[in-house]
């Protein structure tokens, strides 16, 4: 086993917990949708969520592949993760038998918790920030990386929009903001999305199997 192999069966696992929260938060608030108004904030942030955090294991790959074994470096991804569940597993009401009768409103819930939820987001994102300019510093490969305009032109997106959906004092100011960081995400998506056809496209994905 190398040691992005030990590294990434600790960080997939963590990150794995936040997939598995987040999903199972749903699924209990589908269990119980009678009495359930959902609205669409709180679907669209945990839409939000769940794209994020597939990034940030994406992102893994690209960051920590070539790193060698080290603790400070689990601590990190423990941070990371962490406050991913965090936000994952605050994203959906908990819903429980004793209130059956208590009817739940999962815009009032957005309202209640978007601060923590998008602060954890935020959180992660400038933890994964800050190390690649670190890195950039002592690295000639990632001085490329922390040298692209793109890059902190997407950060800078991602950066204003999540911590103006956490903190702007006006609803239609964070909603907007929601729907800018949501839009950007998606875009992302778009994106891998169109690289894997053009993958696809020039034999660049063959099974592993072949008939006969």
């Amino acid at each position: 086993m190398s040691a992005f192999e030990f590294f990434f069966s600790f960080y997939g696992l963590l990150l794995g917990l936040s997939v598995a929260e987040l999903v199972g938060g749903f699924a209990r608030v589908l269990h119980e949708r009678e009495r359930i108004r959902f609205g669409w904030l709180t679907p669209a942030l945990a839409l939000f969520v769940a794209i994020d955090i597939v990034t940030f294991w994406n992102q893994a790959w690209v960051i920590f592949r070539g790193a060698p074994f080290n603790t400070f470096l689990l601590l990190v991804s423990l941070s990371i993760a962490a406050t991913f569940y965090v936000a994952a597993s605050v994203t959906f009401p908990r819903v429980s038998a004793e209130g059956a009768h208590e009817r739940l409103d999962l815009d009032a819930h957005f309202w209640a918790h978007r601060r923590l939820v998008f602060g954890c987001i935020l959180a992660a994102n400038l933890i994964v920030a800050v190390m690649v300019v670190i890195l950039g510093q002592m690295n000639p490969g990632f001085a490329k990386v922390a040298s692209s305009v793109t890059l902190w032109t997407g950060v800078a997106i991602f950066v204003v929009g999540t911590a103006t959906a956490a903190f702007a004092p006006w609803r239609r100011v964070a909603t907007g903001a929601l729907i800018v960081v949501l839009i950007y995400s998606l875009w992302g998506v778009a994106k891998s999305a169109s690289a894997l056809a053009a993958a696809l496209a020039v034999g660049g994905w063959a099974p592993a199997l072949t008939a006969g």
